[in-house]
């Protein structure tokens, strides 16, 4: 069965279409299917839209934030609670092509763990088309992962894969990261992406400077999340070497050559990148104890309600 999670953030016009065109899709190619709406705290009527979809479809669900919360909480709630044995998630804003499910599904039947969208002709504005193409090239140098879009929100997923991840802030957009380092098959798909019909972008040339310390973040979970100290004894031990060269530079000085050395600057530089060095390496030393401590710790789940169906009058 496949589950189709959509979030969605006060998109009361777009959801009625989509819904009409997604199941258009499954009925034409006779899949099994699931509805998993998540409404991430809207303030329009994108609930009600919702409750109408779910009462007249029993495949349908309705999950809900009181207050928007993000697309990272939503999905990582909505894995959870997706039932089907692959997992797709789609945008609420009409830009994501249904017609374009079958491939995803073809192309995951090749031996991959997840499929994503690659929105090659992107019909986005350029303010928000010149932030994604830095972003996906900055996450390509960092990873050296081969696809060409990171960030497209139409995604399928097995659910092993999908249940895999733990997901908060703006970690989303770094999904094929995460799965990647964890294993996983990753592939890709070229979709035909729509401009957007109704409603607001919630993004815009902003988000990159939003994005960059959710970037250090997966950067530093991936690669030393099980081995901090790697991290910070290096980097620590770099900065001690060299306030060590600098007061061992100043000590020749003093004693060899007879020069005063207590009133030059290198003298407060050199003591500085000691303490920060031997502080750097200590904080490791912490965090090393810390993995070790909480390896097997409980995850806090965010509270989540699921919405019934609107009632006929």
């Amino acid at each position: 069965m496949l589950s189709i999670v959509i979030p969605a953030y006060n998109e009361e016009d777009n959801l009625p279409v989509l819904y009409k065109k997604i199941i258009d899709v499954l009925h034409k190619e006779k899949i099994g299917y699931e509805l998993l709406f998540f409404n991430d705290g809207s303030t329009d009527k994108t609930v009600q839209v919702m409750q109408k979809i779910a009462h007249k479809d029993s495949h349908a669900r309705i999950l809900s934030f009181a207050v928007n919360r993000g697309k990272s909480e939503a999905l990582n709630i909505a894995f959870t609670q997706a039932k089907g044995d692959m997992i797709m998630t789609m945008d609420a804003d009409l830009q994501d092509n249904p017609n374009d499910i079958p491939k995803f599904i073809a192309k995951m039947n090749e031996g991959y763990d997840m499929v994503a969208g690659w929105r090659k002709n992107r019909k986005d504005k350029s303010y928000m088309v010149i932030p994604s193409r830095i972003w996906n090239a900055m996450t390509r140098i960092f990873w050296k992962l081969t696809i060409h879009d990171y960030n497209c929100g139409f995604k399928l997923y097995t659910a092993e894969a999908a249940r895999s991840l733990r997901l908060y802030g703006g970690m989303h957009r770094f999904i094929p990261m995460m799965l990647q380092q964890q294993g996983y098959r990753i592939s890709e798909v070229v979709v035909d992406h729509k401009p957007r019909l109704y409603g607001k972008s919630k993004y815009g040339f902003i988000k990159i400077f939003k994005d960059w310390p959710d970037m250090f973040t997966v950067l530093f979970v991936s690669k030393f999340i099980k081995r901090p100290m790697h991290f910070f004894g290096f980097t620590g031990t770099l900065v001690l070497f060299i306030g060590l060269i600098m007061l061992s530079y100043l000590t020749i000085l003093h004693y060899a050559y007879h020069q005063t050395v207590g009133d030059r600057p290198i003298l407060i530089i050199g003591v500085l990148f000691v303490i920060v060095g031997l502080q750097t390496i200590f904080t490791g030393l912490i965090a090393d104890m810390m993995v070790y401590m909480d390896q097997n710790a409980a995850r806090h789940m965010t509270t989540f309600r699921e919405i019934a169906p609107v009632k006929k009058h």
